[in-house]
């Protein structure tokens, strides 16, 4: 029997800590968190200050169970995560085992090799009381906030709907995004460029003013005729570019993103994997802190490998005055390993935090600005040609993506220069950015919205609950006009380019419009962005043992609950945002978009009109509860339509949905995705409805008058009772099978699962 246990949080990292210790030691995982609040029930006694009551989850009985035989007669060591989540984790395990959490060894450590391994063991301490109580903290509140939040938002807007306190606040970011988006005016102005010639190079240039109107370019260009150009000012000003801090969990998220493409769920999960295995260290913290070993060992690897001149010792300041989640930045556990991972997208990872860390200790690039100014003669205007030399790349040679060179031929103040070209181009203002991801990561950051374990799951968890979806936007066509100076005459000049095109952008949901809507106007401390930042501030007290969590929960609790008891009286209609838009010419009855149960649509007629029940429809695609008109609409309620009849006589109807375009004969229903129902013809649906029918014809083998089936699946054929499915060898022919020998493979094969669980994600 191992003398001493120690309790890591996964299997991958219990594989690689398990290397560096002897014999007297046995590694095991809990597998993330053992004990937690049950899913069903608030399971909060807020009579009681607030006391969760905890349940070791169904999953992990047997776990606990091998841990408890492991700890008899061991010393345990618990060495889950060293941030709050990972103290509560281990805080759990004391509770679970039945150990004193005043005696038992608590090891932490920033990096897995085995001199940080070692270190740990040496300096054990116990588990910091404080740190679970912030996480404890969190985990009350929000459940409050879910449990009782969540379904006044199922009686009031729709069943199935969640809310927690930082995924309402990225929503609401989101849907006033769009909003500004969409009131958005572009407004245009001409920017001027020439090409001037110098002894048969290009200069290119700007002109420093804009002008507001074609009519105002045009005539500046054809005052410019018979002017002469000249070289005013050169300037020549030394300038440098200086390293990034090393990554905080943050900025890698950010950065994968728009170096590597990578979703913030993406990296984290990859991040993970590098840690556990002992290549960098912790990837959730805050801090842009490094090691003075990290400091030592980048300075010997920067000076042998580059050179002196290379390197420069800097120490970044956190910004982030609350940064608790850990003592260190993400970095490589060392320098001298320029690659590692288990697969190429790991591997990636690696690099560009290698990169990150490594440049962040060398020199600044050195640079060499150059500005030339030209004057117009018989004007103010000037014209201005900038160029840029790098002359020593610094942390580039590392960190690359900075420009290229751009040189400017020899010029000397007072030369007189030709042009080449002149033209004025229609440039137009732009509107907001949608987030992306990495963007949406950044903002969160700055209003001090969470915590860098809070953004991966809040992201995912806004697209599965449907208030967000991750897009390409496609642009649209935008006629550019230009006017251009040759030959002594302006020529006007137009073409047409695609404008807003864009990929991987996060679109609100017409349920993400009415959700704010509604959280805005009757819980606004939820989504206020100074109240959810306060609360992250209030867990900080709480963890540097300035406020007992309790006194901060019923401080949050006497003005939240009230608000809850007052949202019985809040009417559907009220939540429904029901906007006018105009009336039926034909049916005069009105019209209006709003918000139902399923969604946004379209309702013609009054719900208090006992004589008579409303119509509805769908809202056209791309179009919203603000945008869509009066004509839209109409056309809408055209549907059901009747296109024409089967050959053997049934009448075929077009409509939309909740899943699209359809038609439908009788009982089935075809969908006709990508075609509008309002311009499929006759012939093509009785094309798409045969097809349907042969599709099923063939996907049904046989079926006996026990109820048992034959099928053909996506994956072969396969045998069913609607409880259990049994899959058919490939070398045997499913029409040959009797119902005798269904049913005896049916007996034989397993139950079908009800699912499974996972380890909850961080918060």
């Amino acid at each position: 029997m191992p003398k001493n246990l120690v309790i890591v949080e996964s299997p991958a990292k219990a594989k690689t800590i398990e290397k560096f210790l002897g014999k007297d030691y046995v590694v095991k995982s809990s597998f993330g968190h053992i004990r937690d609040l049950p899913k069903k029930g608030l399971n909060i006694d807020v009579e009681k200050n607030f006391a969760p009551h905890y349940e070791i989850s169904s999953d992990k009985r047997k776990v606990v169970s091998e841990l408890k035989a492991a700890a008899k007669g061991a010393e345990v060591w618990l060495a889950s995560d060293e941030d709050r989540e990972g103290e509560a984790i281990a805080w759990h395990l004391t509770q679970a085992l039945k150990l004193d959490p005043a005696k038992t060894k608590r090891i932490v450590f920033h990096e897995i090799t085995k001199s940080a391994i070692e270190a740990a063991i040496k300096k054990p301490r116990t588990v910091d009381l404080a740190l679970v109580d912030a996480q404890q903290a969190r985990r009350v509140l929000d459940r409050l906030v879910g449990y009782e939040l969540s379904p006044v938002l199922w009686k009031k807007v729709r069943t199935g709907l969640s809310a927690g306190r930082v995924q309402s606040v990225a929503v609401r970011l989101i849907v006033e995004r769009e909003r500004e988006i969409r009131d958005f005016t572009a407004k245009s102005s001409f920017k001027v460029t020439a090409v001037f010639l110098v002894d048969g190079q290009e200069l290119p240039a700007e002109l420093t003013t804009k002008f507001d109107s074609p009519e105002a370019a045009k005539k500046w260009l054809e005052s410019i005729v018979a002017s002469t150009y000249t070289v005013s000012d050169i300037s020549q000003k030394p300038g440098s570019r200086s390293p990034g801090a090393p990554f905080t969990t943050s900025t890698l998220q950010q950065e994968a993103s728009r170096r590597l493409g990578y979703s913030v769920r993406q990296t984290m999960t990859l991040a993970q994997r590098l840690y556990e295995a002992g290549h960098i260290t912790y990837m959730r913290t805050d801090s842009t802190t490094l090691s003075s070993l990290a400091l030592g060992t980048a300075e010997q690897f920067i000076t042998e490998n580059y050179g002196k001149n290379y390197h420069k010792l800097r120490q970044f300041k956190t910004k982030n005055e609350s940064a608790q989640e850990a003592h260190e930045a993400i970095r490589p556990t060392e320098f001298t390993k320029q690659s590692a991972g288990g697969d190429e997208q790991q591997k990636r990872l690696y690099q560009l935090i290698w990169q990150r860390a490594l440049s962040s200790q060398m020199s600044e690039a050195k640079l060499e600005r150059t500005e030339v100014t030209i004057d117009v003669s018989g004007h103010k205007e000037q014209f201005m040609a900038k160029g840029e030399i790098l002359q020593f790349d610094g942390f580039m040679k590392v960190y690359g993506g900075g420009k290229d060179d751009t040189l400017l031929p020899p010029i000397k103040k007072g030369d007189a220069l030709s042009t080449q070209s002149v033209v004025a181009t229609e440039t137009f203002s732009r509107a907001p950015a949608r987030y992306s991801e990495a963007a949406l990561v950044r903002k969160l950051e700055e209003l001090g919205i969470g915590r860098p374990s809070t953004y991966a799951p809040t992201i995912s968890t806004v697209q599965t609950r449907g208030y967000v979806e991750k897009s390409d936007l496609e642009g649209v066509p935008r006629t550019i006009r230009s006017l251009v100076l040759e030959n002594g005459a302006v020529d006007e000049r137009s073409e047409e380019v695609i404008t807003g095109a864009d990929r991987n952008k996060l679109i609100p949901t017409g349920i993400a419009d009415v959700t704010t809507d509604f959280l805005v106007k009757f819980f606004p401390s939820i989504v206020d962005y100074d109240f959810t930042a306060q609360v992250e501030l209030g867990f900080d007290r709480v963890a540097d043992g300035k406020q007992q969590w309790e006194a901060m929960i019923a401080d949050f609790y006497k003005d939240f609950h009230p608000l809850v008891e007052k949202s019985a009286d809040i009417s559907r209609q009220e939540v429904s945002q029901a906007r006018l838009i105009g009336t039926d010419p034909v049916k005069k009855e009105p019209i209006y978009a709003r918000f139902g149960r399923y969604g946004p649509m379209l309702q013609r007629g009054e719900v208090e009109d006992e004589s008579k029940k409303p119509d509805f429809a769908p809202l056209p695609k791309g179009s919203t509860i603000d945008t869509v008109t009066l004509d839209q609409a109409l056309i809408m309620f055209q549907l059901p339509r009747t296109v024409g009849t089967t050959e053997d006589g049934q009448e075929i109807k077009a409509n939309i949905g909740r899943f699209g375009p359809y038609i439908v004969i009788g009982k089935t229903f075809v969908s006709i995705k990508p075609l509008d129902p309002h311009d499929i013809d006759e012939a093509t649906a009785r094309k798409m409805y045969i097809e349907k029918l042969e599709k099923d014809a063939a996907k049904n083998i046989a079926e006996f008058a026990s109820g048992i089936k034959i099928l053909n699946g996506p994956y072969g054929p396969y045998i069913t009772d609607g409880k259990k499915n049994v899959r058919i060898a490939k070398d045997e022919d499913p029409k040959a099978i009797t119902e005798k020998q269904a049913k005896e493979l049916l007996a034989k094969a397993p139950a079908k699962k009800r699912g499974f669980k996972r380890r909850a994600p961080k918060k």
